[in-house]
């Protein structure tokens, strides 16, 4: 919808006037290559999406908070000051742990009607909750300081942090900070090299030069807090401890390198947790690789090292599965296609691939038959370009 159309979309839900509306934005990401080493101290090289999270908003003049989304029907009112009461909610838990983790950071949380209009795909690995998250944040910090969007400037790393904080604390999800960094962070045309240990990071430009990143979607549903993530987590830890032993050093096991791991592998005795740190130390290392590909426009070498990213995450980490592989295994037969690998967590979700820009539409129609054949449901393309992080944006009729 456009401006004009959300703000009347939002009057229709919650009344009123138009005076005090604000909008803010924030993208979904994809990842171009380092999976699970966020979470793991490592390096990660997501870049923002232009598919986004857009949020209507106004302050109240009382302490309840009221979410609404623009394709869900049920609206959920909550207190601000008893936040924890409503944790177990289907839907509106993250926008709720994020107005708990700025209150417990000390910032102004008013209440306020908020209304969400999401297009990143919901459960498709390309971050609808950090965009989520990053947009309430903005949102939030804003409408309780006034002065923010105006002479202030919002700490959008903090913000990022935040949001990481509520995933931890209010949804169960120990994730790492990659999804809420680019969502907060991200440029347009740019990728970003981010460390995830200190939060160091590095803008680099993508120029695809006669390609385009195609995102496929499985329309796979997922769900991190099924078990899973955590699981993986726990694994790497317990690797971690084993070699720390021999490397004391190490903090992280991104502090393990690929010589390192090669020497000391033989003390990993359990094969599920040495093909978890297996991937991990390599996946850092493809990170660095391909992030010198692309300053050096070797786009042939990227697409090998998406390619290497997908075969270890498939065998070692084993967080693909049928959908995935069907995808990745159909694009990389087609003609002008020189990577392809899943992005996000696995367990469904979303592939992203390197296409040549005149074997777009042959790439979509062959691999969504192949696809629909395979797996007897249909897959979803985008095109998306690379956009920029959260932020205000202003209302226009």
């Amino acid at each position: 919808m456009n401006h004009g159309a959300l703000i009347e979309s939002f009057l229709g839900y919650f009344g009123g006037s138009s005076e005090k509306i604000r909008i803010f934005k924030s993208p979904g990401r994809v990842n171009l290559i380092g999976e699970h080493t966020d979470y793991n101290g490592g390096f990660v090289f997501p870049a923002a999406l232009t598919l986004a999270t857009t949020v209507v908003a106004r302050p109240r003049q009382d302490r309840t908070i009221r979410l609404i989304a623009t394709d869900l029907e049920v609206m959920v009112e909550a207190d601000l000051d008893n936040l924890q009461a409503y944790r177990n909610l289907k839907w509106g838990n993250y926008q709720l742990g994020v107005a708990d983790e700025l209150i417990k950071a000390g910032y102004n949380v008013i209440g306020c009607d908020l209304m969400y209009e999401d297009k990143v795909p919901l459960g498709s690995g390309l971050s609808s909750s950090a965009a989520i998250e990053l947009a309430t944040a903005v949102a939030l910090v804003s409408l309780g300081d006034e002065e923010y969007g105006k002479s202030k400037q919002i700490d959008m790393i903090e913000m990022a942090v935040i949001s990481q904080k509520a995933e931890h604390n209010f949804i169960g999800v120990k994730c790492g900070i990659m999804d809420q960094f680019a969502s907060a962070m991200g440029k347009k045309d740019h990728a970003i090299f981010l460390d995830c240990r200190d939060l160091s990071y590095e803008l680099v430009p993508v120029k695809l030069d006669g390609y385009s990143l195609v995102i496929s979607n499985t329309n796979k549903k997922r769900s991190l807090g099924e078990g899973k993530y955590n699981e993986r987590r726990a694994q790497c830890e317990e690797g971690l401890e084993i070699l720390k032993k021999v490397i004391p050093e190490a903090t992280c096991l991104r502090d393990i390198s690929c010589e390192d791991y090669e020497k000391y592998k033989h003390l990993l005795t359990d094969d599920v947790i040495r093909k978890r740190v297996e991937h991990v130390v390599y996946e850092d290392q493809r990170v660095l690789d391909s992030v010198k590909a692309l300053k050096e426009g070797n786009l042939i070498l990227f697409g090998k090292l998406m390619n290497q990213s997908h075969d270890s995450l498939r065998d070692l980490y084993e967080v693909t599965g049928a959908e995935l592989d069907t995808l990745v295994d159909e694009a990389r037969k087609q003609e002008g296609v020189l990577g392809s690998r899943m992005t996000g967590a696995g367990f469904g979700g979303c592939t992203v691939s390197l296409v040549e820009n005149s074997k777009i539409d042959r790439f979509i129609e062959s691999v969504g038959k192949a696809y629909k054949d395979k797996i007897g449901y249909e897959a979803s393309f985008y095109i998306s370009e690379i956009g920029d992080g959260g932020r205000e944006v202003e209302v226009m009729a």
